[in-house]
């Protein structure tokens, strides 16, 4: 049950959903400091599948077939179990600057997955838009220390790694499933099954006072679970649907930006020279991916690799 391919639109929601992302770090910041990481994952995603839920049956959206639930609980382990899992973790054992860098192996990997998983045409132009995106990203953010061999560093790294690739891959396949159901019946489902997959988790972590929590960190964690989740989530898989991998995929470097902007904004810190030229070159790389070439320059500057692995031409 795929969507019409609309750029414009599906341009927006990634966009969208990738500026509601960036500024997510602000507000976790503060929420972090009161629970942890995999507990406040949990009540993140129960209360984004419950605002899903709810806007699944005000929109008349269908219900997912029992037999294609092993699929979508699939779905729900590798993007919101592994892949935020091992985001957050991973932010927490390294930093937020590793953090940045280091998923920003996301689009390739989409790149990647497109052409294995659903034989899309990967064209220089698409490769080389990623590298300059990617060498924009590498721009603006900034680590004070760099990165270093230290061995929480080194564990947090390798599961920042892990999350940027299972991202990806959480990606193209709720693309390929939207070509069954819409995108919020994709979302809802996984999300559903992804609290089961996190929940186990939150018993090994410190206890909450709950209690203790004032009005104002509630509004957080509302703003978590219903807007940088439920929102997000729906926006950036109903994008996907309207816009083939490779650009699509260059959406995923708003986020950095969107971050330092709002941490200018509202946190007082500094933008250089550096934040300019990385957002300039991140720019030109979604204007290059977006740019419409002849179909004999297409065919001659494309690498296929259909879904069997064989390329074709």
């Amino acid at each position: 049950m795929s969507a019409a391919r609309s750029p414009v639109a599906g341009a927006l929601c990634l966009l969208l959903a990738a500026a509601i992302w960036g500024g997510m770090y602000v507000v976790s910041k503060v929420v972090l400091d009161y629970i942890p990481p995999m507990t406040l994952l949990a009540l993140r995603l129960a209360i984004g599948a419950a605002t899903l839920l709810v806007g699944m049956r005000l929109s008349g959206a269908p219900r997912a077939r029992r037999s294609d639930w092993r699929g979508l609980a699939w779905l729900g382990l590798v993007g919101y179990g592994v892949s935020l899992g091992a985001q957050f973790i991973g932010t927490r054992l390294s930093s937020a600057g590793h953090g940045a860098v280091l998923t920003s192996i996301t689009p390739a990997c989409i790149l990647l997955f497109a052409a294995r998983l659903r034989g899309e045409r990967i064209t220089r132009a698409h490769v080389l838009a990623v590298g300059i995106a990617t060498a924009g990203v590498l721009l603006v953010v900034e680590w004070p220390r760099g990165f270093t061999l230290d061995a929480r560093v080194f564990w947090g790294d390798l599961l920042l790694l892990l999350a940027g690739v299972t991202w990806a891959l959480y990606t193209v396949r709720c693309r390929m499933s939207a070509e069954r159901y819409p995108p919020i019946t994709v979302t809802t489902y996984a999300m559903v099954f992804g609290v089961f997959w996190v929940l186990p988790a939150t018993p090994l972590e410190a206890g909450v006072a709950w209690r203790s929590l004032g009005v104002g960190l509630w509004c957080g964690i509302a703003y978590l679970g219903v807007v940088s989740t439920a929102v997000a989530f729906y926006l950036w898989n109903k994008g996907f649907t309207m816009l083939d991998a490779a650009t699509g995929s260059l959406f995923f470097f708003a986020q950095p930006i969107v971050g330092a902007l709002l941490g200018w904004l509202w946190l007082g810190e500094a933008l250089g020279a550096r934040f300019v030229l990385g957002t300039a070159a991140v720019i030109a790389g979604g204007v290059l991916a977006t740019y419409q070439r002849s179909p004999t320059t297409e065919q001659r500057g494309a690498v296929t690799m259909a879904p069997s692995g064989k390329r074709d031409g």
